[in-house]
């Protein structure tokens, strides 16, 4: 493992897999690796690779690729692995001791300041641990190769911030978009860790007489890695909650699901161990779980490693390995750490303190207004600042030796170059020991240098590990005997899910509906230009006054603000387009859209990201407000229903008609519902000549989609009662406002519901009623007026007013049964702490 490297490819064996890889990128030549990296990128993107989804500035930070691998034969990944395990071996025995008898302090191995001082470890979690258990199941190390061809562990992680998955989504991309490199070359499949993670779980479960119930516990949307708690969610196959998603009761942790409560046997938590449980570690925390640490000390629910794991993570360790290893395994470190020197200890202050300007000095955890300093980094007065606080704390100080690294082939400004590399690798427990995802995750910095990359300055690639003979293809599904009948189990669907898809369902019709608006807006504009007839500004008028009453983007065309708007329309539908931070416009309820569609990507069809990764991409209207009515507006929308439309065809044609499908479709028959009401309201309860009322009805008729259906049942008469008995009361017209309440009481009877919620059905007495009004109307009956109403239709309006007040009542019930968070949880003392979502 200490042999010397050569960088360039001059003197390689031919047979040398590394070289062939290099040639074979070079006979591609540069403009075709980039041409197949874009592709690699935009495959990544659409699969929903990104940091920083959901920032409040809606900018992300997308996941860059390099299409060079990192190879590493299979001698040298032997001794890497050997090295990793003896690691994870050792942390194991240290956190059953820190946590337990603490002999390693007590005979001297370990200063207790060392351990003790450090954040990560929790004074509660102490001789709590369960001895017949293992406390650290899954472990991941940074690692580097140094110029001399050594490889050193730069950090040790029970709580990796770039994990597994992110190494299994980088594979996949890469094999699809660049087959010809793995021929005639055999690289290590990474599915068998995988299923050796899936088997763990199952393993960890408190009733081994019964299937588990098994959940990953993510911090939430607004952490940087969602998307990789996402991604395990779905190629695992189990939920994917957050912290208010559970609760504890009666010595056990039970998930809020739409069908009640459901207790939990395991949990793979990605959430840092301090903020599991604000019952009893970081009380300000609102991201985990009251009472789990207790519910964890009795045993009746596992977690992948156990809460406290996280104190390995002190690279105030790192110097302490050689003895620790001698001390627990009877053997030397087999991979040695960054060298690194513990200022707690004398003579190693002494030796940080006289080379400030040449090492690598840090704090063993986060202090606040102290930053890593790097050789050459800091002037004369930072130097003297920084050594007054090593000798005020020195026990919470390091020293490090900078590295000098050996760079990489990677592809970077549309060239081929070298660069050093950091690569992690990551390790489950497996009988007696532990095993390593024989690939991982490699990382270079995209801004070159010499420096190592950083998580916000870093390109990734696939990490290949040679083998000699090819790998057994590796499946995560469980085998049973062939006679064996596996009943079907539809799995619960968490509240905070259901709510996400009510909403998504909701999202894409509002915007569905605000599309087709604009677009009939846009005919309505062109066509009265120039034109002096009343009537037809006041239709304009009105169609224009129904959209900011659909889209809620008050005050819009509406009141004294609006009458300006409503000379001059163009600012106003350009704003209604394309203004992402205004809500209720086009743009917003796609974002919207997008962020629902996110947070329950594992039950949505995998080629759903693709139609929300375009649709994000390419709808960003440029031009000009003053091009409004030019038809570049008109053909973009068109291309936005397009996409919509076939993204509510692919759900609709590959969910299964389960729970989180009937969200999906609730949420969207009570927006189109909703959104019906409101454009009546303002368009044909308003009277007209005519003439003009017939216009005004094709133009209803337009927006609905429904212009081409009325014509085949009516032929070429135009009237009111007539729109009214197709976009009302029937029944099996699925735009009409009778089938979106038939659907709703279907879908609501089809919902699996917990016992209290079954006994209370108001939701249900509601739509019957509502259902019960429009099959009492007679459409004819509805036009009519009386003396003193000759600008509107007293009884529709009337109507219409009843179905929205129970479209909005019902809204507000289906909000309280399936997804009202779970009560807020309390800190020591009484304070209450808002969880809602």
């Amino acid at each position: 493992m200490n042999e010397e490297p050569t960088t360039s490819l001059a003197g390689h064996n031919p047979n040398d897999p590394t070289l062939r890889l290099l040639t074979t990128l070079e006979q591609l030549g540069e403009r075709k690796l980039e041409r197949k990296r874009k592709a690699a990128e935009r495959l990544l993107r659409e699969n929903g690779v990104t940091h920083d989804i959901f920032n409040p500035d809606g900018v992300t930070r997308p996941w860059t690729f390099d299409p060079v691998p990192l190879v590493i034969s299979g001698q040298d990944w032997s001794n890497i692995e050997a090295g990793l395990v003896q690691r994870a071996e050792i942390f194991e025995h240290l956190l059953k001791d820190i946590y337990g008898p603490q002999l390693v302090l007590k005979d001297g191995v370990l200063p207790p300041d060392v351990v003790l001082s450090h954040k990560n470890f929790l004074w509660p979690c102490w001789q709590q641990q369960r001895p017949e258990t293992r406390q650290m199941n899954l472990y991941s190390a940074d690692i580097a190769r140094g110029a001399n061809g050594q490889y050193w562990v730069l950090a040790d992680h029970a709580f990796p911030p770039l994990g597994s998955g992110y190494a299994l989504e980088n594979r996949i991309v890469m094999s699809r978009s660049f087959p010809e490199l793995f021929h005639g070359v055999k690289v290590h499949r990474l599915a068998f860790y995988f299923r050796a993670l899936k088997n763990l779980l199952h393993r960890l479960s408190p009733r081994q007489d019964e299937e588990p119930n098994i959940v990953i516990l993510t911090s939430g949307p607004e952490y940087p890695h969602f998307f990789e708690h996402s991604y395990l969610a779905a190629y695992l196959g189990f939920p994917l909650v957050q912290g208010a998603d559970l609760s504890v009761r009666d010595g056990h942790v039970w998930l809020k699901t739409v069908a009640g409560l459901q207790r939990i046997d395991v949990i793979l938590s990605r959430l840092d161990d301090a903020l599991c449980d604000p019952l009893e570690l970081n009380g300000d925390s609102l991201l985990g779980v009251a009472g789990l640490l207790e519910v964890a000390r009795r045993g009746n629910v596992a977690t992948t490693n156990m809460i406290g794991a996280n104190a390995i993570e002190n690279p105030g360790l790192m110097p302490f390995l050689p003895s620790l290893a001698e001390y627990f395994l009877g053997e030397e470190l087999k991979l040695p750490s960054q060298p690194t020197w513990w200022c707690g200890q004398e003579r190693e202050r002494d030796h940080v303190l006289a080379n400030l300007d040449k090492l690598v000095v840090r704090p063993i955890h986060p202090l606040p207004g102290i930053a890593e300093s790097r050789p050459g980094q800091l002037d004369g007065t930072e130097l003297e600042t920084l050594k007054e606080e090593i000798l005020r704390r020195p026990h919470l100080f390091i020293g490090q030796q900078e590295l000098e690294l050996l760079p990489v082939p990677t592809f970077n400004e549309q060239r081929l170059d070298q660069r050093p590399c950091l690569l992690s690798s990551y390790l489950i427990a497996n009988g007696e020991s532990y095993v390593a995802l024989s690939g991982g995750l490699a990382r270079v910095s995209q801004n070159g240098g010499p420096t190592l990359p950083t998580p916000t300055n870093c390109c990734t690639k696939d990490l290949w590990i040679l083998t000699d003979e090819r790998d057994k293809q590796v499946t995560l599904w469980r085998q049973t005997t062939t006679d064996q009948f596996i009943q079907p189990r539809i799995g619960a669907l968490p509240s905070r899910a259901a709510e996400n898809l009510f909403w998504a369902g909701r999202y894409v019709e509002r915007a569905e509906a605000t599309a087709r608006l604009l677009r009939a807006i846009l005919v309505k504009y062109d066509e009265s230009k120039g034109s002096e007839d009343p009537d037809e500004q006041r239709s304009l008028r009105n169609f224009l006054q129904a959209l900011t009453r659909v889209t809620a983007t008050y005050p819009g065309f509406i009141g004294t603000e609006g009458k300006t708007k409503l000379r001059d329309p163009k600012a106003e539908l350009m704003s209604l387009a394309r203004d992402a931070g205004r809500s209720g416009t086009l743009n917003s309820s796609l974002r919207q859209l997008a962020r629902c569609a996110y947070l329950v990507r594992d039950m949505l069809p995998v080629d759903a990201w693709r139609i929300i990764d375009d649709i994000q991409a390419n709808w960003k209207p440029r031009f000009s407000h003053h091009l409004v009515g030019s038809g570049r507006l008109y053909n973009s929308i068109n291309r936005l229903l397009l996409q919509l439309s076939a993204f509510s065809g692919l759900l609709n044609d590959n969910m299964a008609r389960e729970p989180d499908w009937l969200m999906l479709k609730m949420g969207r028959s009570l927006e189109r519902g909703l959104n019906l009401i409101s454009l009546f309201e303002e368009t044909l309860v308003p009277r007209y000549r005519p003439a003009m009322e017939a216009q005004m009805c094709e133009s209803v008729l337009a927006t609905c989609n429904s212009l081409i259906i009325y014509r085949r049942r009516y032929r070429s008469f135009m009237q009111l009662p007539s729109l009214i008995e197709l976009l009302v009361t029937d029944e099996n017209y699925p735009r009409a406002l009778a089938y979106q309440l038939l659907q709703l009481e279907r879908m609501t009877r089809e919902i699996p519901l917990g016992s209290q919620n079954a006994q209370e059905r108001d939701d249900l007495e509601l739509l019957q009623r509502l259902s019960a009004e429009i099959a009492a109307l007679e459409p004819k009956k509805l036009i009519r007026f009386a003396e003193g109403d000759e600008n509107y239709y007293p009884l529709l309006r009337s109507f219409l007013n009843s179905q929205k007040a129970g479209l909005e009542c019902l809204s507000d019930i289906f909000t309280q049964r399936y997804f009202s968070p779970s009560k807020p949880q309390h800190r020591l003392g009484g304070l209450v702490r808002d969880k809602a979502s």
